[in-house]
């Protein structure tokens, strides 16, 4: 599998890979260096949020997606792609049996199931050569084919309610649903309600893992806000985002890929 595409050469062929666990990331890079030695592996990440940025930025050919991921799913990145790298061919990655269905078979994506066998992944491969050698993705079928699949995705776990934070010498009980939005600070996160800020001990990607996706949403790898807070968005000339929320006078910059998350706002 080191041969040139027809009409794309081997040098421009690029990929980002996108895996929650660093020992599957690894071993997922691995094998498609030694399948194929001439792709390019530009980013390898390990949250969704990452993952729509680095695709973004680098506007691979392909991009290896693991289903469930903290924040954003890979279900989620598929959908901005549309928006954000029209050209970029996805391939899913699961451990998880019930996403193996006959959407994957219809041409859209392929999948991978965890642990990847080498055999599979050539086959991948080669597909994704031919299509690309056609003109890459097809925008509608992916389109059709997650929506049909986000309607099958369930939470694993109940979301938060509750969490504790600390405001200068004090520790405050503050509901979930009261949180405007949640922004990394160094070790920390800042948590800002109606009444002010409060600091929490956990990283934002682990809140991630435990937040309800349907009520929370990234619009920066280092902020998530309360889709029930926000008060408007819009959009500059360059593709930029600022929200305003509906209790708390700051604005909120929206990274420009994340901006595909909220055409339907």
């Amino acid at each position: 599998m080191t041969g040139a595409l027809i009409g794309i050469p081997n040098a421009s062929f690029r990929c980002v890979v996108a895996e929650d666990e660093a020992l599957l990331r690894a071993e997922l890079v691995r094998q498609l260096q030694l399948a194929w030695p001439a792709l390019q592996v530009v980013a390898a990440c390990e949250d969704g949020a990452a993952a729509l940025e680095a695709i973004a930025a680098h506007q691979p050919e392909v991009a290896f997606l693991d289903i469930r991921m903290p924040g954003l799913s890979g279900l989620e990145v598929a959908a901005a792609l549309a928006e954000c790298s029209p050209r970029t061919q996805v391939v899913f990655v699961t451990a998880y049996d019930q996403y193996a269905i006959d959407a994957f078979e219809r041409g859209a994506v392929d999948y991978l199931q965890k642990p990847v066998d080498p055999a599979r992944l050539a086959a991948t491969l080669q597909r994704l050569r031919s299509r690309a050698a056609t003109g890459g993705a097809d925008a509608a079928q992916l389109a059709a084919m997650l929506a049909q699949l986000g309607a099958q995705a369930q939470l694993t776990a109940p979301p938060l309610v509750w969490l504790t934070a600390s405001a200068g010498l004090e520790t405050r009980l503050i509901m979930v649903e009261d949180v405007a939005y949640f922004q990394s600070d160094s070790k920390y996160t800042v948590v800002m309600t109606a009444a002010g800020e409060a600091l929490l001990k956990k990283p934002i990607r682990a809140l991630l893992e435990v937040l309800d996706p349907a009520i929370f949403k990234q619009i920066h790898r280092s902020t998530i806000v309360n889709v029930k807070a926000i008060s408007s968005i819009s959009r500059d000339d360059a593709g930029r985002g600022v929200l305003k929320l509906k209790t708390r006078p700051e604005t909120l910059n929206i990274s420009q890929p994340f901006m595909a998350l909220f055409r339907a706002m």
